[in-house]
């Protein structure tokens, strides 16, 4: 009897210091890792406020040549950064010197190369700030502009810096894009009453549901377009849709899909597995359930970064949670320290706070809505419940790792 009393306190005491591992720095403790992330945290605190208007005060380097420079294998621009506010209120200004129909995909969009010869994409506004996207499938409606620019700023405030860079802009359609606009996007103006419209050419642009302006003035988003220097290359997500009606993947019914995983190449060593499982963290959060496929930096190894591109569908339905984008997470069990670190100190909700900080820089403010900005805080909370079944179910230190060369096989 007094065996098994014994054995029931050590499993209690095991399962005390694996939840207090995953409030670590709530705990003070000083450990060196510790340390560092709070020490990256207060670096992100102090520099989230951008200044509006912000030059660069030298002429040595376009700001194009400097955000080129930036990009690496693993981060798209550094973690101090002071020309940030610079570069992008260079792309919130900058004139447009050619215009054409955008890169494959489905979703409307507009290709544009600024003076100096930087390519942006552009996506234009469909929906209100406060319209909620309602429909069964966690990808519905259109692409959310204001979510690019909201998906840039969570990036930064929580250190992945995978994204492009992006801001939001107003354009005359009229005096800025048409003059230079390529025959094929030219083909596909029209008008609306007193509002000037386009539709482009996509797979799911149709004449009938043009984009419009407010008269010739359109709201959109503008992604800085990476380097050709650094040449990326895609992937199927192993947690990508099929996007078939009555269709599974295997890993919507399959809760040991992530033991097959481990075994593929590209996620048996490195760290692309625990890239995933920021990326679900990230997606969950800003509530888009679309990242079938993901594309990194070119390489052969599987170490360079999965960049956060592409986040039009997000911030549709603030009171939506999809929690299947979470299926990485809740699968695998696995999540990076730093990042969990992150999460802990946005808790509470200093993550809504923060982004309200970085959000007051954008031309196009309010970003997003205070429901949308409180669905924020309330996911961080649902990423937390789902680390702690996690550490309960397998312990603090298979839950909580740090990068390594070989992952864990089950």
């Amino acid at each position: 009897m007094k065996l098994k009393q014994h054995v029931v306190l050590l499993c209690a005491v095991l399962l005390l210091l694996g939840l207090a591992k995953i409030f670590l720095l709530d705990s003070g403790d000083g450990s060196a890792a510790r340390r560092r992330d709070l020490q990256a945290f207060r670096k992100m605190e102090a520099g989230l406020s951008l200044m509006q208007g912000a030059r660069l005060n030298h002429t040595l380097q376009s700001p194009w040549e400097i955000a080129s420079q930036w990009v690496g294998p693993r981060e798209v621009y550094p973690e101090e950064a002071p020309e940030l506010a610079a570069v992008l209120t260079a792309l919130s200004q900058a004139r447009v010197e050619r215009a054409d129909v955008g890169v494959k995909g489905t979703q409307l969009k507009a290709l544009l190369v600024m003076e100096g010869g930087q390519k942006v994409v552009f996506k234009p506004k469909r929906y209100n700030r406060d319209h909620v996207v309602v429909g069964v499938k966690p990808y519905a409606g259109y692409d959310r502009h204001n979510g690019e620019v909201a998906a840039f700023h969570l990036d930064r405030i929580l250190g992945f810096r995978r994204s492009p860079l992006v801001v939001g802009r107003n354009i005359n359609l009229r005096t800025e894009i048409k003059p230079v606009a390529g025959e094929q996007l030219l083909a596909t103006f029209l008008s609306q009453g007193n509002n000037t419209c386009f539709y482009g050419k996509c797979r799911d642009c149709r004449k009938n549901e043009p984009a419009c302006g407010q008269g010739d003035v359109m709201e959109g988003s503008l992604m800085l377009w990476l380097p050709d220097t650094w040449p990326l290359q895609r992937h199927q997500s192993p947690w990508g849709r099929t996007y078939q009606e009555g269709k599974l993947a295997r890993w919507e019914y399959d809760e040991s899909f992530c033991s097959e995983v481990k075994k593929m190449p590209l996620y048996a060593a490195g760290p692309r597995l625990l890239d995933i499982m920021d990326a679900a963290v990230f997606d969950y959060l800003i509530g888009n359930g679309d990242r079938h496929s993901y594309e990194s930096i070119r390489d052969d190894s599987g170490t360079s970064m999965i960049i956060m591109l592409d986040n039009g569908k997000s911030f549709g339905n603030p009171a939506l949670d999809e929690r299947s984008i979470l299926a990485p997470l809740y699968q695998c069990c696995m999540i990076r320290v730093s990042t969990w670190n992150r999460l802990n100190l946005l808790r509470g909700g200093a993550l809504s706070a923060a982004m309200r900080v970085s959000l007051a820089f954008d031309p196009i403010r309010p970003v997003l809505s205070e429901p949308h900005l409180a669905a924020l805080d309330r996911r961080l909370a649902g990423v937390a419940g789902v680390v702690k079944q996690c550490v309960e179910a397998h312990g603090a230190e298979n839950t909580l790792v740090e990068d390594r060369v070989n992952l864990p096989h089950p």
